[in-house]
């Protein structure tokens, strides 16, 4: 069974202001996701899945969804912050969505296969989709507990314009994931990558350290445990406005409890996005460089 891609496109850029996933950066008007669609469909992934909001589903069929009939199937489904398990209400005060591990939850009912989690607004390149296809496509039929996640090389993910965030990994011997700490100031300080720890210094790592760019690949067992442990954070968040029930959370317990093992896969991508409004035109370059090259056709879809 090919794999399926799921797309996290619910959020807001609040940093770079308006539905930035639906902005048309390549030469032809093409968004960010229209890259990653048409780099996973020559990956070999067989469905695409969205995750939105309600209050934009038409402007999304009508300006997204459209251009990939005949192409690859593709389904929508819905994040809200009322989405809750039995027991639980939100509460008034609760603007903030509950996190991508939620947005992933909101999958269960259409994925029964091996499964891509990306950002919608991240650039990840033609060799991630390439690695990770490859990683789901060989999993015997009825996989459980055999996780994987592209790697990037952290000086591959940087933006010019200010800090980003990204899950700073650690991996064993045998290129299995140890440890992944999520990280929202990492930038280069007089040279070297570094990150600000939680004393406010700014702590160097190497270059090619790896770290998660949200592109995870699961099998169908996932979203029980998460289901499971999205309960215990709400026990202890529900009251939190701010409180946000990430991936790498739901990951480190898994790996932690040993229920599950985790596959770092390195990709010579060079990741780039839209995560502050000056990294617009740096992007726009950066896609023609690449259909100029002959990477990407001038229009996709």
């Amino acid at each position: 069974m090919k794999p399926t891609l799921f797309v996290l496109a619910a959020g807001m850029g609040s940093r770079y202001g308006g539905l930035k996933q639906l902005d048309g950066l390549g030469p032809s008007g093409e968004t960010i996701m229209d890259y990653s669609i048409y780099d996973a469909i020559r990956a070999g992934f067989g469905k695409i899945v969205f995750v939105i909001r309600k209050d934009f589903e038409q402007d999304f069929r009508d300006k997204v969804l459209s251009k990939y009939e005949g192409h690859i199937p593709t389904e929508l489904v819905f994040q809200a912050i009322t989405d809750l398990p039995a027991g639980f209400t939100c509460p008034e005060e609760r603007v903030k969505p509950w996190g991508t591990n939620h947005a992933v939850l909101m999958g269960k009912d259409v994925i029964n296969e091996p499964f891509c989690v990306i950002n919608a607004d991240d650039f990840y390149g033609r060799d991630a989709f390439a690695v990770m296809g490859k990683y789901l496509a060989a999993l015997p039929e009825g996989s459980k507990n055999d996780y994987s996640m592209v790697g990037f090389r952290v000086a591959n993910t940087l933006s010019e314009n200010g800090t980003v965030a990204r899950g700073i990994c650690s991996k064993d011997a045998d290129e299995n994931l140890t440890t992944v700490v999520e990280r929202t100031e990492i930038m280069r300080v007089d040279g070297p990558v570094c990150y600000k720890d939680e004393e406010g210094k700014w702590v160097a790592v190497p270059d090619n350290t790896p770290v998660s760019m949200n592109m995870w690949g699961f099998t169908p067992d996932y979203f029980k445990y998460s289901e499971e442990m999205f309960v215990d954070f709400l026990k202890e968040n529900i009251g939190k406005p701010k409180a946000e029930f990430f991936i790498p959370l739901v990951v480190n317990n898994l790996i932690t409890t040993g229920r599950a093992n985790v596959k770092v896969l390195d990709t010579t991508a060079v990741w780039f996005g839209v995560t502050y409004a000056a990294d617009r035109q740096g992007t726009v370059d950066r896609i023609k460089a690449l259909v100029d090259a002959g990477e990407y056709p001038a229009k996709l879809f």
